[in-house]
This record gives structure tokens, sequence and C-alpha cells, in this order.
């Protein structure tokens, strides 16, 4: 048997079922609340990098890609640090922003702007598939349930469909059920040789973006799949089988309102540990207070005499004086890797990787 074969979008069958409206109604509200939070934050792009660093973390675990926040710490703050797993992650949270950018800049999605974010993830710059995808199988009898397309040619078609899919929206057609139906989309024409799975958790995000349901890169499902990872694959396969989408598209619908809630409560903890360690540096280290220091040693888990130097225009010498009162304070720890010294906010550091677990 050769295998279910993957439609064009949009599905046809009716998706205005009662429990998708049911779900809607919680994921759109917990969604904008988020949003609503986090545009009221002037300096909202220093707490996404945190909240990107446990996206790449998760959404990297799901591809047995397996690293630690000790090891991406290492990683980030010495270039010469070797621990390619690190990379590979760290390649993801570049992809994450470098898609960003490119929906900021361009206002729409394309196969194009695809190949360049899943090019840095796999660097070796394939391109599109040009050999028969991985073929999805019955465990039991080894029959082909899915072949995905095969062909530069047909994929390129699928993609294309897919392109105009998510650029040109047709009223009542809710964008939360758009996204559902673009992650399966996506990893069902598999049009990469590698980082597909990476690659589609990535469109989740610039979806919604796209949409104006956010204006940050703040919201990742990938610890929420994680969690339910046999059901992600079940409901994946009940879509190719059954033509099940409403099983479908409420899991992503819930994803969607459970990550929204544990986000706003992490960005919250973020911002609330930057405000306090703002006040305490004023009230106990008023001579170098600033609200540019302060937004520095949050930017990353760590900071180095050049960032502070270059960042608050002064000396080097001015610069590791104040890292050092920091220090002193207990603001910082500071961590000899190598031959360089680099300065660890501590409080962040732990919040985020606790956060994850």
């Amino acid at each position: 048997m050769m295998g279910n074969r993957l439609q064009m979008l949009p599905p046809k069958v009716d998706l205005d079922k009662k429990e998708i409206l049911k779900q809607l109604a919680k994921s759109h509200k917990a969604l904008a609340e988020l949003k609503g939070y986090s545009d009221t934050i002037p300096n909202k792009h220093i707490l996404i990098n945190a909240i990107t660093i446990n996206e790449s973390k998760d959404s990297s675990e799901i591809e047995n890609i397996i690293t630690t926040h000790d090891e991406l710490f290492k990683t980030m703050s010495i270039s010469s640090y070797n621990n390619p797993e690190a990379k590979e992650v760290l390649n993801y949270r570049r992809a994450i922003w470098k898609g960003y950018e490119l929906i900021k800049t361009n206002g729409f999605l394309s196969t194009n702007m695809l190949i360049e974010i899943q090019e840095i993830i796999e660097p070796n710059k394939p391109g599109i598939r040009r050999v028969p995808g991985t073929v999805l199988r019955n465990e039991n009898t080894g029959e082909i349930i899915y072949k995905p397309p095969e062909g530069e040619a047909q994929i390129i078609q699928f993609m294309n469909n897919l392109e105009t899919f998510i650029n040109i929206h047709e009223d009542g057609r809710d964008p939360l059920v758009d996204m559902a139906i673009v992650h399966y989309q996506f990893e069902s024409i598999h049009p990469f040789y590698d980082g597909n799975g990476r690659t589609g958790r990535i469109i989740n995000i610039l979806h919604l973006i796209l949409k104006g349901l956010l204006d940050s890169p703040i919201l990742y499902l990938s610890k929420y799949i994680i969690e339910n990872k046999s059901e992600y694959y079940r409901l994946l396969q009940g879509v190719t089988e059954n033509n099940d989408w409403e099983s479908w598209i409420i899991y992503i619908l819930k994803g969607i309102e459970e990550t929204s809630k544990e986000t706003l409560s992490l960005v919250k903890t973020i911002n609330e540990l930057m405000i306090n360690t703002g006040d305490e540096i004023r009230e106990r280290l008023p001579r170098i207070y600033s609200k540019e220091l302060v937004e520095l040693i949050f930017f990353e888990f760590y900071t180095k005499i050049s960032y502070i130097e270059e960042g608050l225009g002064i000396t080097r010498k001015t610069a590791s004086k104040y890292l050092a009162e920091l220090e002193e304070e207990r603001f910082l720890q500071s961590e000899k890797i190598g031959r360089e010294k680099v300065y660890m906010n501590k409080a962040l550091f732990n919040l985020v990787k606790n956060s994850i677990n």
C-alpha cells in the first residue's frame, strides 16, 4: 500500500466544531493576557532572550540533542568552548531571532525565508530535499501509513500552497486553528533533509507574530510537546490516517493556553527580578547605578568587561571596577573559563534553569 497522500490546503473538513470553539476562547484569552503584559515592558527583548534559551533547549531535546544550562552558559560566553550539542541549541536561538527579523521586515513568511531559517539550524545549506523522505510505517505490520511528497518540484508545489495558506487570510478562519493546520502540513511535507521539526516549531511563533497575536517571539510549545510527546505523534498520525483534524487542533490549542499561562508567569518573575535588582543596586551602589547597567547584566546570563565598557561608553578600567563592585555586593559571580573572566547573573541563571523543570 502506498499510504495516505498529503492534500493541498485548506483542509476539506468543517472545523467550526463546538469543542474547538470552546478551546479557542480559552486559548485566545491566555494569549491576549501574555501579549498585553509583555507589551507593557519597555525592555522586553532582554526578558525574551532568557525565554528563548529554554525554548532552544527544549526544541532541540525533542530531536535528541541534549545539553545542560551550564554547558549553554559556557558556550555562550566563550567562543572557543567546544560543545557541539550546546552550539546546535544556540544556532536554534539564532534561527528564532532571524525568523523574527524576517517577519518584521517583510510582513509575510515565504519558503525562501524558511530555507534561511533552516540553514542556521543546519548550517550545511542543503536547501529543499531532493531524495525521498522517511516513510511512516505501522509498527506491527510494517505497512506504509504515510509517504511524504517526493521530488523537488512536488515539494515546492506543496510549499507554495502552504505559503499561500499562511499569508492570504480568508474571513472566518481563526489564526490559531490555522497555526495548527500549518504545523501539521509543514511536518508532513518534510521539505528539508534535517531540521524539519525545529523549523516547524519556529514557524509556530512566527505565525502568531505575523497574525498580530504577539509582537515578540515569546511563546513556545516545545516544553508542552515534550510533556505530551506520545499524544503529539499519535494525533499527527490521526490526521494522516483518519482526517481527524479536530483532535489535533484541540491539542495545539490547549498547548497555546497552557504555555501562555506558564510564559506569563515566567516573564513576570524575570521582570520582577530585574526591577528588584535595579532597586538594590541603586540603594547599595548609587554611584554606579544606571538603568543601562542593569539591562546589560540581564541581557544574557553573563557579562564581560568589554560589554560594560562598550555598553556604557566608559573606560575598561572603570568597567572592571563596576563589575568588581557588583560582585562584591553579590549581584554577579565571576568565573574563569579558559583564559577569560566572565561575570554570571546567578539569580537570572537559576530562575531560567529551574523554570524548565
